[in-house]
């Protein structure tokens, strides 16, 4: 029987609700420089509100919808603050502004960064956010890969010889959530962190809970 534990400060990942293959950074790495780029993010904002999009608040930050779908937000980071496109794998991108930050990783989100308000261009902003509007009316998607399940690392395994209802919990979840414990187990090099995620995972999984169950509406 799993028993309820409750768990603190997880490191997690945040992955988008209706664009699956997106991963947006940290929340808190995010925050962290909002106050650094606060009049420039309000530019970009200001033009969001311009078109026919819902402000919405998603992982603590504001998320522009149509319709119910993600289409735009934007974030300060250390060096530059930036524009997400959650659907810009499809933008035609004339002023190839876009970047894909995680090749390999993300398909479906894109950014646009600036590394000064002069770099803001009103015209070409509303032009790229009035063609992903009419992208998500198409209802454009990228469609799954097919799931490949992942080997379980040694270090779980060792913990599952260890702890029978840990691994009693894990097997009860679906073959995805599954699949986010493992990768995120994979990711870190040093083994210190290894041990550091895992410790940090093992009450979540006790109560049935997916890495990034918290962030998903």
């Amino acid at each position: 029987m799993c028993i309820y534990l409750i768990c603190a400060n997880l490191e997690l990942s945040i992955v988008t609700t209706n664009v699956r293959f997106s991963r947006i950074p940290e929340t808190q790495n995010i925050m962290k420089y909002e106050d650094k780029w606060k009049e420039e993010l309000g530019i970009l904002k200001g033009i969001f509100s311009k078109l026919p999009l819902e402000k919405t608040v998603k992982w603590g930050a504001d998320v522009f919808t149509y319709e119910g779908k993600n289409i735009v937000s934007c974030y300060g980071f250390k060096d530059y603050f930036t524009i997400f496109f959650y659907n810009g794998v499809f933008l035609t991108d004339p002023y190839k502004v876009l970047i894909n930050a995680q090749e390999g990783k993300t398909k479906t989100l894109r950014h646009w960064r600036f590394n000064s308000q002069a770099e803001i261009s009103e015209e070409k902003i509303i032009a790229y956010v009035n063609e992903a509007i009419e992208i998500a009316k198409k209802g454009l998607t990228v469609k799954p890969e097919n799931f490949k399940a992942l080997p379980i690392p040694e270090l779980l395994e060792k913990e599952f010889n260890q702890n029978p209802e840990l691994k009693s919990c894990f097997d009860k979840l679906t073959p995805g959530k599954q699949k986010e414990y493992i990768v995120y187990l994979n990711e870190p090099k040093q083994e210190k962190t290894k041990l550091s995620r895992l410790e940090k995972i093992k009450p979540v999984i006790i109560v049935g809970k997916g890495l990034n169950d918290k962030y998903k509406k």
